[in-house]
């Protein structure tokens, strides 16, 4: 067991899912030719003036509310000047002494809240492109409005670290205000590592590792920190205070420059904007706005609708599949079967996360409701459910128009007696293997027999039919 212990503190930038940028009426859209989203605001040209998005503060507020923070009903924009490559006007519009959210948490699996110093708005900056020796920069990023969230420097390990992210997105989707999306950089971690002997209170020296956009990346990274702090700690040097960047290649951390205090950066207030009040009328508007308790969620669908947590988390993960499951198991007896739909044959039609993403369904959840309600009356078994549905997929038309008055008429069991016998004698073959020892030769004339009804038959009883007869 080390004698040191990890502390670290992330900055979580999230990128804001609005149409516009922060200041101006820039298309956010990811890609594009560089340099083509901009407008003289963007790049900062003389004369320019900013105007605040009004959804970027809601955006930032519901963060806050998802996160347990108090919403500042006073809050302004400063100015952060440094000067570099990707930030045309030398100061970034962010937030200093007056953000808009503090002091919130994120509740870990350990028991363990992570607690959150801050959430505030500002401008992402451009992104410089490194080619053949030289240096090239595309404006199309800056601009883009961010949300930084600032933990407090309570996690004390790489896995602590993973879930707070992993929850953070999750979060941040499952309210709509970002996609998250790390290879995109709409998510990118700064992440803050010290070292102090176990069972002190003082914090060490930190450093800071930059722009961190994958939550394995910042695992390693952090581990390699600890490590090489402790290694200096143990051999009589000290830790400098200092940003480093993760090297994926060889899988260690390396320093690029000394790391800015606040005062290195001369906040000032932001004299082109005005003050932002934020009524609380607004944040309990904004309140009812939100999905419901994510852990409430999965207690209600596990306790009520009586499907698995596994079930409940996968369900979980897409806000869109959320809302799509709640629709369509409405009224029915147990969730299980709309579960298993959308789990099984709907998740099967899409290839990647973006695609369940989206879950752009051809078949509504009242028709697919409607479906399984008839499942739920006893009408048609899970296998006509599951073929009807096929086709549903296929052509975005309810299931009326693949199931006839036969379809839903049930079975009695004379006749479901009846189709076994028809089905013994159309297929001797099977009979004689069966009775050879092949007991998987059952399986082909419960096959025949719901073939015969077109899925109507109860596939577990018809089998028990075809072995008495057999007997």
């Amino acid at each position: 067991m080390s004698k040191y212990e990890l502390v670290a503190g992330l900055e979580t930038h999230v990128e804001l899912a609005t149409k516009t940028k922060i200041f101006c009426g820039c298309t956010t859209a990811f890609g594009g030719e560089p340099n083509t989203h901009c407008c003289p605001v963007c790049i900062g040209l003389p004369g320019s003036l900013p105007k605040l998005n009004k959804k970027v503060v809601e955006y930032a507020v519901l963060a806050g509310l998802a996160t347990h923070c108090e919403i500042a009903e006073i809050s302004k924009m400063d100015r952060k000047n440094y000067v570099y490559p990707d930030l045309p006007k030398a100061y970034q519009i962010s937030q200093y002494d007056r953000p808009l959210c503090k002091g919130g948490y994120i509740l870990l699996s350990n028991g363990r809240k992570i607690r959150i110093t801050r959430i505030h708005i500002e401008e992402d900056a451009g992104k410089l492109v490194h080619s053949r020796g030289n240096t090239y920069v595309d404006y199309n990023r800056g601009g883009v409005p961010l949300i930084e969230i600032v933990s407090e420097p309570d996690i004390r390990s790489p896995e602590e670290a993973k879930e707070y992210v992993e929850k953070l997105q999750f979060l941040m989707r499952y309210i709509g205000v970002s996609d998250c999306k790390m290879e995109e950089g709409s998510m990118r971690c700064d992440v803050n590592v010290s070292v102090r002997p176990q069972g002190t209170e003082a914090l060490g020296t930190r450093t800071e590792i930059k722009n961190m956009n994958s939550i394995s990346f910042i695992t390693k990274a952090m581990a390699y920190e600890f490590d090489r702090q402790c290694d200096l700690l143990d051999s009589g040097d000290t830790v400098t205070q200092e940003t480093r960047r993760y090297n994926e290649a060889d899988d260690c951390t390396e320093s690029m420059r000394g790391k800015e205090d606040a005062q290195d950066y001369r906040y000032f207030p932001e004299p082109d904007l005005p003050t932002i009040r934020i009524p609380r009328a607004w944040v309990e508007q904004l309140r009812g706005q939100l999905p419901e308790d994510p852990d409430a969620r999965i207690k209600r669908w596990t306790v009520k609708a009586g499907i698995s947590e596994t079930d409940a988390r996968q369900l979980l993960r897409y806000r869109r599949v959320a809302d799509y499951f709640d629709r369509a198991a409405a009224g029915l007896t147990s969730g299980k079967s709309a579960a298993a739909c959308i789990l099984g044959q709907i998740f099967r039609r899409m290839e990647t996360e973006a695609d369940k993403e989206r879950f752009t369904v051809s078949v509504s959840p009242e028709n697919l409701n409607a479906l399984l309600k008839l499942l739920d009356a006893g009408k048609i078994r899970m296998n006509l459910v599951k073929s009807t549905l096929e086709k549903m997929l296929d052509t975005g038309k309810p299931y009326d128009a693949f199931l006839n008055e036969s379809d839903l008429a049930g079975m009695d069991d004379s006749q479901l007696e009846a189709l076994c016998k028809d089905a013994l004698a159309q297929n001797p073959k099977a009979v004689e293997d069966y009775r050879a020892g092949k007991e998987k030769a059952v399986k082909a004339l419960v096959g025949a027999v719901m073939k015969a009804t077109r899925g109507r038959a109860d596939a577990q009883k018809a089998e028990q039919l075809l072995l008495q007869l057999m007997a």
